[in-house]
């Protein structure tokens, strides 16, 4: 390994750019105007792929976005085949105005690269190419067989992957799944996510009377949607965080006792979350501590409402239509679809009728626990400490990663979750960014893990 950590150390710069020019690219999935930019990360990572010393390399379409694909498979039937798992697509940028610099000019500041996409998910992804290549140009080989699948659609429910993995079994089989798209738990801190939480994304649509109206003609004699509207939000969880959503919490698995004493143990401060976020104070579900309530506990909030006159100045209007946007995070062992049946019956229940409401889902991911007595994890946490020179810990994560389940279901392979991203980098937000430090040290630890996982017998 010390020729290939040799490589690693003498190409930072040669990555950094590389990795520059990726995230130029404004993959944005949900656009349809950013169809072509999909099209061309795409063509631009089968071109690096091969470039590397990947085998095999091809994009596949879909009916959607594209998946790239490569492997190479030549170290033997005795040794494990990984399957390596990220994707391209990213999250619109706006506000726009609230970057301190272009999203898709990607910006180095202190340690930190700033630009969409930089930790959700490219750089991250990016990663295990960067280690595939220094085993490559090294060694002419790899330890083990590796395959890999870098997709468009995640950031939009990854609706085509399923069908894709469902097709396509014999070429993605594999032993275990390395998925990097989540984060550790602090900057000094690697960590092994063993537990993601599931969504089920529901839309309100209510309506009222049949056009707008003037709110003093016509006000007190008929229903506001919007008032009906956030009469419904506010039913949906009491004052102390419960969801009241009768059955809701009937599935919910709690954590044990040695969960709860491995949260303890780890070195989180209450007070400097709450000054880091600018907010007086917490809140959430009674009777769970923060890390609790984030990583295992199921969460219902309103991600966007809409209704009315949002201009400058005022405008007397009863409006004749609003809608809002609610997600529900579930834990273990809580099914999407049957939430999004318990949502939708009590939301007809407590709706008056003096309006009309359409539900809808948008999409749905389950939960997913992966165990950690497997070698797969055992050689991870080696790997880790040979990349960050510390010992990892471990920890749950409050996002979903839908491909998790996919791959679990239909490939029965389990999926070691490898995150090099840290928790306050902006996912999602503007100014997302990615340590750079992490990310060389994110490489060292993938070139590492390669070598791990060539020792367990297969």
């Amino acid at each position: 390994m010390d020729e290939i950590k040799k490589y690693i150390d003498g190409n930072k710069e040669s990555f950094i750019n590389e990795l520059k020019d990726l995230l130029t690219i404004p993959s944005i999935s949900t656009n349809a105007e950013n169809k072509k930019d999909i099209e061309d990360c795409a063509n631009w990572l089968q071109s690096h792929m091969h470039d590397i010393g990947l085998e095999n390399v091809k994009t596949y379409q879909t009916e959607g976005h594209p998946i790239v694909y490569g492997d190479w498979l030549n170290a033997g039937d005795n040794k494990l085949t990984i399957l390596i798992y990220g994707h391209y697509d990213v999250q619109p940028v706006d506000p726009l105005d609230l970057w301190n610099s272009p999203p898709f000019s990607p910006t180095i500041v202190g340690e930190n690269i700033y630009a969409r996409g930089a930790t959700d998910d490219k750089g991250q992804a990016f990663v295990h190419l960067k280690s595939i290549e220094a085993h490559l140009k090294v060694k002419k080989k790899l330890p083990i067989n590796v395959k890999i699948i870098l997709e468009g659609e995640e950031e939009i429910g990854s609706p085509n992957l399923d069908g894709f993995i469902e097709n396509n079994k014999d070429l993605l089989k594999c032993d275990y799944v390395i998925i990097s798209d989540t984060a550790m738990y602090d900057y000094d801190i690697p960590s092994i996510c063993y537990g993601l939480k599931g969504l089920c994304y529901m839309e309100l649509d209510v309506t009222g009377p049949n056009k707008d109206l003037h709110s003093g003609s016509f006000g007190g004699a008929v229903e506001n949607p919007i008032n009906a509207l956030a009469n419904i939000i506010t039913k949906l969880k009491d004052e102390k965080g419960k969801i009241l959503i009768p059955g809701f919490y009937d599935d919910v698995i709690e954590l044990t006792a040695e969960e709860k004493e491995e949260f303890r143990k780890l070195p989180y401060n209450e007070d400097e979350f709450i000054k880091e976020l600018d907010i007086e104070e917490v809140f959430g579900e009674e009777g769970y501590t923060t890390i609790e309530r984030k990583w295992a506990r199921p969460t219902l909030d309103c991600n966007g409402i809409w209704g009315g006159f949002q201009g400058e100045g005022a405008k007397t209007v009863l409006p004749s239509k609003a809608g809002a946007k609610i997600s529900m995070r579930l834990v273990p062992d809580q099914e999407p679809e049957k939430i999004e049946k318990l949502f939708t019956d009590y939301v007809n229940k407590i709706t008056p009728k003096s309006i009309k409401v359409k539900i809808s889902a948008s999409h749905n991911a389950k939960p997913a626990i992966t165990p950690i007595d497997n070698d797969a994890i055992r050689a991870a946490m080696k790997a880790l400490e040979h990349g960050f020179g510390i010992e990892p810990v471990f920890m749950r994560e409050g996002g979903s990663i839908p491909v998790v389940n996919t791959i679990q279901d239909l490939l029965d392979a389990p999926s070691i979750l490898l995150g090099f991203g840290l928790p306050n980098e902006n996912t999602h937000s503007p100014n997302e960014h990615l340590n750079l430090r992490n990310f060389h040290r994110g490489i060292l630890t993938s070139a590492y893990y390669l070598e791990e996982l060539s020792k367990i017998n297969n």
